[in-house]
């Protein structure tokens, strides 16, 4: 009986087991896992084992998409709106810049310089990857942050811009890709890509309700992980069926419909996930250096320097100009381009949609060398770039326990107006409301609120109010606070105008912690 080498199970095996040694090599060189797992395909490509020749990759397209399904899924997952409160202008600045000044200065130091390192560098080769170079790493981001206990204003924006920034990479990928694949002009591809815009969004969207409607009325919690690994497959394997090439859009519209419709499921979601992530991460990533041919490194070298120079100098310059213009503090405008240089899975993604598109052919060994080689550049340099640019803003080791840790900036409102108590304190619970789980009808803790300001007024002095109501559920304190730069006449006991108002909602078996609060904010 002969031994069949190429069983695509165990060459699968083979190819996570290599990877996870090579990743564990890396990691005790101190180096992250993700370039070992990148290295180790380089090398098993090398050795030509039957069933994982580069010519028998396809097969395994299957699995890629997937991961990147899921990559996409937790991208949008989390994309939650509330928590985007008060960062809209910096946000969308960053946004616009990231989508027309990075690919601007990556895609013309290519077109203009690229030809001359390298003949092989096409135009069109040169577009798709100023649209890949926009792509950030959201997973490797934010496990940098959380390492650095990092907290401030650069922390928050790059961490709520993280994922939107690689939605807009799909997108601007999207366009070029169409355009490329259209072989027509702009305004073709543009409505092309408005089109796949609008599918992927309702198969993201459907695939995400259906799935909610059934872990609510017969799914068991006990099933709602694998569920949702059913909405990434669903939401690809449709988007595929309609004709688009957006399966990558089409899950991240689901992360982001699960995780605003409810925010709770989200997180079982994610920790179902978490447990099979390595896993799968340490397979697509050995697949995707398997993909690269690393003989033709040596001579595209010049090439993939000028790529990686040109996307961290669009990083900087895009994040500069979006802060300065929205008007935010200097360690903030030099440091935000440096903590996006990371480069991640969306990129690595975007790079095997190429290789599997027939109509990219003619280019596809150049974008994956310069892709994959300027991102294993970026993977060994990005988080201590990230690192370095939390501490020269002053913001690592600033993530400490806080009595008003419950304070976030989506919990925060600004430019509160007029000087009626009741509707001033009406529009805080509605934000309450928004950004937190409270067991208690609305109305009735209006009228509990009411009820307590009626008997003496929690206008504290200095400028302070601090309106409360004690409720019989819940495990933890919240709230929300109002802010006032010009102040409101509320009949404060000193005469003075309130500039502050912070509304709390306190457990019953949390009302000791609630007097610190109000003596911490008082204080402060």
């Amino acid at each position: 009986m002969d031994f069949q080498f190429d069983d695509p199970l165990l060459n699968m095996a083979t190819v996570l087991v290599a990877g996870i040694i090579g990743g564990e090599i890396f990691a005790l060189m101190k180096m992250p896992k993700v370039t070992g797992w990148i290295v180790t395909g380089i090398v098993l490509r090398s050795f030509g084992v039957p069933g994982l020749e580069p010519d028998a990759l396809a097969r395994f397209a299957p699995f890629n998409y997937f991961v990147l399904g899921y990559i996409a899924f937790t991208v949008g997952a989390t994309l939650h709106v509330s928590s985007l409160r008060n960062t809209e202008k910096r946000i969308g600045l960053l946004l616009l810049c990231e989508a027309l000044i990075t690919p601007l200065i990556v895609g013309g130091a290519l077109l203009l310089i690229g030809p001359l390192l390298n003949d092989q560098l096409s135009n069109s080769a040169a577009i798709l990857l100023a649209a890949i170079a926009i792509a950030g790493a959201p997973g490797t981001t934010v496990l940098v942050v959380q390492e650095a206990r990092a907290r401030g204003i650069l922390t928050r924006t790059l961490v709520a811009a993280i994922g939107l920034i690689d939605m807009v990479a799909v997108a601007v990928f999207v366009l070029a890709a169409t355009f490329q694949h259209e072989g027509t002009n702009w305004v073709d591809s543009l409505t092309a890509l408005g089109v796949q815009f609008g599918v992927t969004f309702l198969i993201g969207s459907a695939c995400a309700c259906i799935a909610l409607l059934l872990t609510r009325t017969f799914v068991s919690p006990a099933f709602l992980g694998p569920t949702m690994v059913a909405v990434i497959l669903c939401s690809w394997g449709a988007a595929a069926g309609f004709g688009t090439s957006g399966g990558i859009l089409a899950c991240t519209f689901a992360g982001m419909a699960v995780t605003n419709i409810r925010h709770d499921t989200v997180r079982s979601a994610e920790a179902y996930l978490h447990s099979i992530g390595s896993v799968l991460f340490a397979t697509f990533y050995t697949f995707a250096g398997m993909k690269l041919d690393f003989a033709q490194v040596p001579a595209a070298a010049a090439l993939v320097a000028l790529y990686f120079i040109a996307r961290l100098l669009g990083k900087c310059v895009s994040a500069f100009t979006a802060m300065k213009v929205a008007g935010v503090t200097a360690n903030v405008r030099n440091y935000l381009g440096l903590a996006l240089m990371p480069h991640g899975g969306v990129a690595v993604g975007l790079i095997i949609l190429i290789q599997n598109e027939p109509d990219f052919s003619g280019f596809q060994e150049i974008v994956t060398t310069v892709g994959l080689a300027a991102l294993a550049i970026n993977q060994l340099l990005g988080p201590s770039a990230t690192r370095f640019a939390l501490q020269r803003a002053g913001e690592d080791h600033k993530d400490q326990p806080r009595l008003l840790d419950f304070l976030g900036e989506h919990r925060i409102r600004v430019g509160l107006k007029g000087n009626d108590k009741t509707a001033l304190l009406r529009e805080l619970v509605d934000l309450l409301y928004a950004t937190a789980k409270i067991d208690v009808e609305k109305d009735q803790f209006v009228e509990n609120i009411n009820q307590r300001e009626d008997l003496i007024t929690t206008c504290v002095g200095d400028g302070l109010m601090i309106p409360h109501a004690i409720i019989e559920s819940g495990s933890e304190i919240t709230g929300v606070l109002g802010i006032s730069s010009e102040g409101l006449d509320l009949g404060a006991p000193d005469g003075r105008p309130i500039h502050a108002i912070l509304l709390l909602a306190t457990p019953e078996a949390d009302r000791r912690r609630h007097l610190e609060v109000l003596a911490a904010f008082a204080t402060a």
